[in-house]
């Protein structure tokens, strides 16, 4: 919905939910609660509803879309971490959850006592503007460099487990690499399917530097295949959406 940029009919998108495995019933629920949240907006016509995203969604996705889509390419490190000190009440458990959900997106881990640290330093407007959002937060940044005592590899296998997030890589690759489907609806399954996969690696996946990952990290292996996936299957699957659009009736119409 977000690059069509404007509403479709509730039918349109509780086919979509079915066609990836919600029964009816589960996808008009979801919808619902969804418009109650205020993530989607849905106005009538007539007996049918056309439903959107609402401005708060888009942005959301936008951002998102931003990072999931540029996330896994190679890029150069300068050897500097940015290094967030946080400081959140033990009675604000709520905004501790929340705030550390946010600095997992940007791909920080923790080395404990409330210090967070990732190779990314230009993403400090990031972590400014989810300090800014948590009531009671407070926080202090650092862009620095490694000293003389401890070691890289240390730093990093405490901050992050590098085992999880390799068993994340081999499972997706698992997952889709012999997948051919051989319909614009299966495409649309696949595609829908292989971005929800995806998405959970700006979550596991610190993005570290090539320098400071294992030998034979299946990253690039599995970015390949998801870009790869992305492409061929993008017009049947945008194909399917179109069609759901159109509803049964018009779909006769037309091929008449």
């Amino acid at each position: 919905m977000l690059p069509r940029g404007e509403p479709v009919w509730q039918e349109t998108l509780v086919g979509a939910l079915v066609a990836v495995g919600y029964t009816e019933h589960a996808a008009r629920q979801a919808l619902a609660r969804s418009v109650r949240d205020g993530w989607l907006e849905s106005s009538r016509h007539g007996r049918r509803s056309r439903v959107g995203l609402s401005a708060r969604a888009a942005d959301l996705l936008s951002s998102g879309a931003a990072r999931i889509y540029s996330f896994g390419s190679a890029w150069r490190w300068d050897g500097r971490w940015l290094v967030l000190i946080l400081r959140v009440p033990e009675t604000r458990r709520e905004v501790r959850h929340r705030l550390r959900t946010r600095l997992a997106w940007a791909g920080l881990g923790s080395l404990g006592g409330g210090v967070w640290l990732t190779a990314h330093v230009e993403r400090e407007a990031e972590l400014r503007a989810a300090i800014a959002e948590a009531p009671a937060a407070e926080a202090t940044s650092f862009v620095a460099s490694l000293g003389g005592l401890g070691r890289v590899e240390d730093v990093v296998s405490t901050a992050w487990d590098l085992d999880q997030v390799r068993r994340g890589y081999e499972t997706f690759v698992e997952d889709f690499a012999a997948v051919r489907p051989a319909s614009p609806a299966a495409c649309f399954r696949m595609q829908t399917l292989l971005v929800h996969a995806w998405r959970k690696f700006p979550f596991l996946d610190p993005d570290l530097p090539a320098e400071l990952l294992p030998a034979g990290w299946p990253r690039r292996r599995a970015h390949e295949l998801f870009t790869g996936r992305h492409a061929r299957w993008a017009a049947p699957a945008g194909d399917h959406f179109e069609e759901l659009e159109l509803g049964p009736s018009r779909r006769v119409t037309r091929a008449a």
